[in-house]
């Protein structure tokens, strides 16, 4: 079971949600796709700490080869390749890695090497198995590291795999959902809240993706997330009130579940809201 955890902005309470469903369950592997300013390692501390580097290919050109017809800029989309002054120039930063270069190149003068973009982490924080991507500073798309991430996971009736994916709407989330089993959406009970959570809404709607709603923060006044999801019938998984002792241990990178059992009760009773709602969907889909 992979579960994708989503927010229209930061700050809502993603992190706290993943990293306290990763915890409650027996074993699982939470993987951190927030990849410009990745957090869920502060929680874990994960020990065993193994590091691999993460690179794209781009095209790097035999000069004494090229005799400057311009196949290749004229192939690329991206504007990655430029002749100057009687010289091809490769423009790393915007190159996507395609390769179409090389096979158009009738003199060969094009070979590809790896360019490190990033680098991934994985530890262990009993019982969770924590991976987390690094995104080079500057670097345009971190998708490729997301990939990478996401690559080779297990696929057993037992596994549970919580992926916490970046804010937003954007390349880096849609690709952390690709897989997913389940999406959560994570809100805040105010109107700009209900502008975010319609981003996230949209996104999951695109990908066909079965979802659900934890609003965080919530008070005894009006809230504009729960009325937006009652009018788009949204299921409601949970309500997580607003707690100033939840807040300070979050604050201070402490996973809740770990520290007081009333949070472990609701963690553990959201995580199998979510369980019974995936063999829903399992279920429906398998009769159609």
């Amino acid at each position: 079971m992979k579960i994708a955890v989503l927010s229209g902005k930061g700050g809502a309470g993603k992190t706290l949600v993943a990293v306290n469903l990763a915890s409650v369950a027996k074993k699982s592997t939470y993987i951190d796709c927030d990849i410009e300013e990745p957090n869920g390692h502060l929680f874990f501390k994960p020990q065993a700490v193994r590091e691999e580097e993460v690179a794209v290919l781009i095209p790097q050109v035999n000069h004494d080869l090229c005799d400057g017809c311009r196949r290749c800029i004229d192939f690329c989309r991206y504007n990655a390749l430029a002749y100057i002054k009687e010289r091809l120039i490769v423009l790393a930063e915007l190159c996507h890695s395609c390769g179409g270069c090389n096979l158009v190149c009738p003199q060969n003068a094009l070979a590809e090497i790896e360019r490190p973009i990033g680098k991934i982490q994985t530890g262990i924080s009993d019982p969770v198995t924590v991976k987390t991507g690094f995104l080079n500073i500057g670097e345009a798309s971190g998708v490729p590291i997301i990939k990478q991430l996401l690559a080779g996971l297990e696929t057993t009736a037992d596994s549970l795999t919580i992926i916490d994916s970046p804010p937003g709407s954007a390349c880096n989330v849609m690709e952390s959902v690709k897989e997913a089993d389940y999406c959560i959406l994570v809100a805040e009970p105010t109107i700009f809240g209900v502008h975010n959570l319609n981003l996230v809404y949209e996104l999951v709607k695109l990908f066909n993706k079965p979802f659900g709603v934890v609003i965080n923060k919530c008070l005894e006044t009006e809230n504009p997330a729960e009325k937006f999801c009652v009018e788009n019938n949204i299921n409601i998984l949970a309500r997580i009130p607003f707690d100033r002792e939840l807040g300070l241990l979050n604050s201070n990178a402490e996973i809740a579940v770990r520290k007081k059992e009333e949070y472990r009760e609701k963690f553990s009773a959201l995580l199998n809201t979510v369980a019974k709602e995936v063999r829903h969907e399992a279920a429906a889909y398998s009769q159609r």
